[in-house]
């Protein structure tokens, strides 16, 4: 695919959307308007989102605009993560192989259980009493 263009690609992650939009630059995060470092102070999430530039050998060589909705900062984390891997492998389909082997373009469909009727959550009981 062309270099000029902006490469847009979509993440998803426990309630978490993100849009993400990837174009050639310098390597600069705008993360629904800040950057990446700011909106997400955990260092294992910027890692783990950081995960697919790292893999591809790119890190640095494109600006990644990101819009984040819903959802709490793992799942936001999760959901910038594949967005990124999936817009990595429209630019350069040889990426594809190296973010399959990592499990980066995996969508992790783990979500909360739901809680069921007379217990109080999803597996909890309330406590027994013998008499």
């Amino acid at each position: 695919m062309a270099d000029t263009q902006t490469i847009h690609a979509i993440g998803r992650r426990k309630e978490a959307v993100c849009r993400v939009y990837i174009r050639p630059g310098s390597g600069k995060w705008n993360v629904n308007g800040r950057t990446l470092g700011d909106y997400f102070p955990r260092p294992s999430h910027v890692s783990s989102i950081q995960q697919p530039f790292t893999a591809t050998d790119t890190l640095g060589r494109y600006d990644v605009t990101a819009n984040i909705e819903g959802g709490g900062n793992t799942g936001q984390a999760g959901a910038l993560r594949l967005a990124v891997a999936r817009a990595l492998v429209k630019i350069d389909e040889t990426y594809r192989r190296k973010l399959r082997d990592l499990g980066l373009l995996t969508r992790d469909a783990r979500a909360v259980e739901r809680k069921k009727p007379g217990r109080p959550g999803a597996r909890k009981r309330f406590q027994f009493s013998k008499r």
